[in-house]
């Protein structure tokens, strides 16, 4: 899927049964800014981004036109839909969504899109409304992908428009909740009420465990926490897929080892002592920290390659000839 392509391949026709057009659709992916824009030398950051946003824009705009062209065409009203792949201004996001850019742009303002009869968006895993627009949706994820997708309802949209009203192309948009297949619970406090709340649970036996996310509220750096929450979920019918400690908490014990041994640390040490305060179960998280290690090393030599250049800088100004 690319925007670099014959804009005519990215109008598509839906025929119904009577293999007559039924709706017309402006197919667009995720829009990649080497395909739409080419930068120029001397642009700021600020310039970049409204010229990439215009771009953007600039391509919904064209393909629409091609698709109102051909609808044109055709002598009767259908609707026009155009899809999206991106993160509109304003959206609510979830842990589980990846961050995407768009070049250096965070969000795509909704005044950009075309006016279609309908926008589908995709990306966003919750359901939402763009720009207080009733035709313009994120469904969301048909399933959660995080455990703060929990308390979101999960949706499939029908979207239905009446060839034979007199708005055939007004969009009449009903959610169908999605059934939940796999049960999951969020659970936060101190030992003692995890304890508490992980002895109330009713999930029966024969059933599909249940999946937690346990939050800790400790001011207590526990090396055997996640020994102690195994031996809580001892008997019980639940896998515990998350554990980690409240981020109050870890800010807390973070600034605490730095007030005591701030001073006495090498960086490498400091940054050690803050990935002992997560935990890394898992071969996505093991991954994860992998990356994280490569990437402070790297940050590490660039930032003593940089003060090594500086002091030499200094010392050729304040010292020219003692140093040749």
């Amino acid at each position: 899927a690319s925007t670099d392509i014959e804009p005519e391949s990215q109008v598509i026709e839906l025929k119904d049964k009577t293999d007559k057009v039924a709706a017309i659709v402006c197919g667009i992916p995720y829009i990649r800014p080497r395909d739409v824009i080419k930068t120029a030398a001397g642009q700021t950051g600020l310039e970049k981004r409204q010229a990439l946003a215009d771009a953007i824009a600039a391509h919904y705009q064209e393909i629409y036109q091609l698709a109102y062209q051909r609808r044109e065409q055709l002598g009767y009203q259908v609707p026009i839909i155009a899809t999206g792949h991106l993160s509109a201004l304003g959206v609510s996001q979830s842990e589980s969504v990846r961050d995407i850019y768009i070049g250096s742009m965070d969000g795509f303002d909704a005044k950009g899109f075309p006016p279609a009869d309908y926008i589908a968006l995709g990306h966003i895993h919750k359901p939402q409304i763009v720009a207080k627009s009733e035709h313009i949706r994120y469904s969301g994820s048909p399933l959660p992908l995080s455990f703060d997708e929990v308390n979101s309802t999960k949706q499939v949209l029908l979207v239905s428009f009446d060839p034979d009203s007199e708005t055939p192309t007004k969009a009449l948009i009903e959610s169908i909740a999605m059934p939940e297949f796999r049960p999951l619970k969020v659970l936060k406090g101190d030992l003692k009420q995890l304890e508490k709340q992980l002895s109330q649970l009713e999930h029966p036996s024969d059933a599909e465990p249940l999946w937690l996310s346990i939050e800790v509220q400790t001011q207590d750096f526990l090396t055997d926490l996640q020994q102690r929450i195994q031996d809580l979920c001892e008997g019980l019918n639940v896998d515990v897929l998350q554990l980690r400690r409240d981020k109050k908490v870890k800010r807390h014990a973070l600034k605490q080892q730095q007030r005591e041994t701030l001073s006495e640390l090498t960086p490498q040490e400091v940054f050690d002592k803050r990935l002992a305060m997560e935990s890394f179960d898992s071969d996505e998280q093991q991954a994860r920290l992998a990356r994280m290690k490569v990437s402070f090393n790297q940050v590490l030599v660039e930032l003593e390659q940089g003060e090594n250049h500086s002091q030499i800088t200094e010392q050729l100004e304040t010292k020219p000839q003692e140093i040749k």
